[in-house]
């Protein structure tokens, strides 16, 4: 196995070539799968991979939405788009294997990573999962073998990634066993039961007691032997030396790689830093040939059932044709539009009327800026929010801008180490962003975090979590001041993470969250701002009231959230699940088609949805059940169904869940997967704050 085969010059944590493009990439694998194919002993092509979490990380492929966007979305059949255009782009480039998606579940958004992910819930993990992963693989012929525009996902990262102590990326995951099959490999398993994932990678986080790449029950006991998985089982990048070097469980590197092996890991990525130690340690007996046959077999099963034997070559002309091409930038466009969150809107202020507007000004540190968010090529264009109004309006209104603040020097999520700015840096720059305002008829800001701030952190020397949420570099102070100008105010909230914006929300009467929306996501703010695009997204995260609310995920346990002394009030300033609209719904008439079933029937829960606003709009309806009484301690509710659908101005919809024996089931205390007869509590609404419910009786 190689790595990123559109690499120049060394690894793309530090930076791309920028005129390494498509068909160059895809004449570099050609020449390079060449030698292997013609040049070695056996002949056997090399596998290559690239990074899939967000679209292909690499020049001029399509950038779309963060994954925490696009969680913000609810919609799994765009995701089928989304996740089967970006393999159809990378498998053009000679990438057979995709490095994502992440079914990592985030509680912790101080983590660096919490924009890589699909957001707290394990159900929500779970179906985007299976959408893009059936997406991107496709479906297989007779024979279990991908076509040429397929290309084969490594599921990451297999254990706890997103609840680490602290919010330190790979650091020790605390979490007792049952917990972690509850809610963090749930998503692995639904998708390893739906869909045969031909890749997984493994955690850099230890635990219960063992770096998750040395932990034997955690990789053939629950995910070979339970799960069923029957793919190759990769390391993350340097994921077994670090039982060597950062674990202290190996005394060498020879060690690590007897113990990972041993353990169940087929491949070291990306680098052969210990594996090359394999053939000695076989000669000794610490490992059987019995394994080393396992791992091979693994490795050359997906080789054959990637077509690579048949089909080792790809057209570098076929490559510049599908990358970044207009049909992909609709799709980012569109998941950019639906991705946004209205967070509040009081009294309608947003949208804007555009033939009303005569001179605006749009003022932060993220307005001339395009911001990709990590994992990120470079497409072959990105565009500002700037950019965007003054291409769509420039000719209609005046258009003032002010930067107001930097907030950091570096803009990029790749240097070791990042220089944040201060107030006091600040400071002339904020002046003229309030004079700016001054002159203006109404004032929009693009504020929050960028990709230098929260980010992942890839080495000891390279941090990228955080210790507070709190908005950096003067923008609280440059928020204040422009809204003490009494003129109408609105903010765009751009990040990847969720920054407290408490103050903010009370200051400004709309406020927009905007994560990091890929190529075209600054069309859709402007859009959005004025009205040409109706926001429907949902948070996929709780969004808590700052660091010290920490954690705030709605799904916790019954004891928990007793609440704070001294008016700290509840952890969540919004709840999972909430997002507003430019039109207004009306839930009614919950009802379900039986009071009681058994635990081999089916019932259905109905509920009726009207658009009782003035503009076309869409919902995201969700189901919640709560376990009333378990022999487990259970959720007080859990996300188990949801459906987005689209009303016009007055019309009313009926949306049905099928509750089945899957929706009501938990682990026992034997890590059994069982159905218990009881009351249950079914939630049906626009968030998981809905208090419209109603009650199931199961024998």
């Amino acid at each position: 196995m190689m790595v990123r085969p559109n690499e120049y010059l060394g690894s793309n944590i530090i930076q791309y070539h920028q005129a390494y493009g498509a068909r160059k990439g895809a004449e570099q694998y050609n020449e390079i799968q060449k030698y292997f194919v013609e040049q070695t002993r056996l002949g056997i092509p090399v596998v290559m991979h690239d990074e899939g979490v967000h679209g292909v990380w690499a020049n001029d492929a399509t950038c779309y939405p963060v994954p925490i966007a696009l969680a913000s979305t609810w919609d799994v059949e765009l995701m089928k788009e989304l996740y089967a255009a970006t393999a159809l782009e990378m498998r053009s480039r000679g990438a057979y294997q995709s490095l994502g998606p992440v079914l990592d579940m985030v509680r912790d958004p101080r983590w660096g990573r919490t924009e890589e992910t699909w957001g707290e819930d394990p159900y929500l993990n779970a179906q985007f999962g299976i959408s893009a992963v059936s997406a991107m693989q496709g479906q297989p012929d007779k024979k279990g073998y991908l076509d040429e525009n397929h290309v084969g996902v490594t599921l990451k990262h297999f254990g706890v990634h997103g609840q680490p102590e602290g919010g330190h990326n790979t650091a020790p995951s605390f979490l007792d066993e049952h917990e972690a099959r509850s809610q963090f490999l749930y998503p692995f398993r639904e998708v390893i039961r739906h869909c045969d994932p031909f890749y997984i990678m493994v955690t850099y986080n230890e635990i219960w007691g063992k770096p998750a790449h040395a932990n034997k029950h955690l990789l053939q006991d629950i995910l070979r032997g339970e799960f069923g998985y029957k793919g190759t089982v990769v390391s993350d990048y340097d994921g077994v030396l670090r039982t060597y070097e950062v674990d202290k469980m190996a005394q060498a590197k020879a060690d690590a790689a007897v113990t990972c092996i041993n353990a169940g890991v087929d491949v070291e990525l990306p680098n052969p830093e210990t594996f090359t130690f394999l053939k000695k340690m076989v000669e000794q007996g610490k490992v059987s040939m019995e394994v080393i046959d396992r791992a091979v077999t693994n490795v050359l099963v997906n080789k054959f059932r990637l077509g690579l034997f048949e089909h080792p070559y790809v057209d570098p002309q076929r490559a510049d044709v599908v990358n970044d091409c207009e049909a992909h930038r609709q799709i980012a466009y569109r998941a950019a539009s639906e991705a946004m969150v209205l967070l509040k809107n009081e009294n309608g202020f947003l949208p804007l009327d555009k033939n009303k507007v005569k001179k605006i000004a749009l003022i932060g540190p993220n307005t001339d800026r395009c911001i990709l968010g990590g994992y990120s090529g470079y497409p072959k264009d990105t565009i500002s929010p700037l950019r965007a109004i003054r291409e769509k309006y420039g000719n209609h209104m005046d258009i003032l801008y002010a930067e107001g603040c930097r907030l950091t020097k570096e803009h990029s999520p790749y240097p070791p180490v990042i220089h944040p700015l201060t107030f006091e840096d600040n400071g002339a720059k904020i002046r003229q962003a309030v004079e700016t305002a001054r002159q203006a008829d109404v004032v929009v800001l693009f504020v929050g975090g960028n990709e230098s701030m929260s980010r992942e952190a890839y080495g000891w020397d390279a941090k990228g979590d955080l210790a507070s949420l709190e908005l950096i570099a003067g923008q609280k102070e440059l928020i204040r001041e422009i809204a003490a100008l009494g003129k109408p105010v609105c903010a765009f909230v751009n990040g990847g993470t969720t920054y407290n914006i408490a103050e903010l929300e009370s200051l400004v009467p709309a406020v927009m969250q905007c994560w990091y929306l890929g190529q075209e996501g600054s069309y859709a703010m402007i859009d959005a701002l004025f009205g040409d695009i109706n926001p429907s997204g949902k948070l996929p995260i709780s969004y808590p009231r700052d660091a010290g609310h920490i954690p705030a995920y709605y799904n916790h346990k019954p004891s928990s959230r007793m609440g704070y002394n001294l008016g700290g009030g509840s952890p969540e300033l919004h709840p999972f699940g909430y997002g507003l609209s430019y039109t207004t719904f009306e839930y009614s008439n919950l009802r379900l088609d039986k009071p009681q079933m058994s635990t081999n029937e089916t019932a259905t829960v109905s509920i009726d949805v009207q658009n009782t606003g003035q503009r076309d709009g869409d919902e995201v309806v969700q189901l919640y059940i709560t376990d009333d009484y378990a022999s487990m301690t259970r959720p007080v509710k859990e996300l188990r169904g949801f459906r987005r659908i689209h009303l016009k101005t007055g019309e009313r919809q009926t949306v049905n869940f099928a509750i089945d024996r899957e929706s009501l089931s938990f682990y026992d205390e034997d890590y059994s997967w069982i159905c218990e007869p009881g009351t249950f509590t079914i939630a049906v609404g626009p968030s998981s704050a809905t208090d419209s419910t109603t009650s199931l009786t199961v024998r």
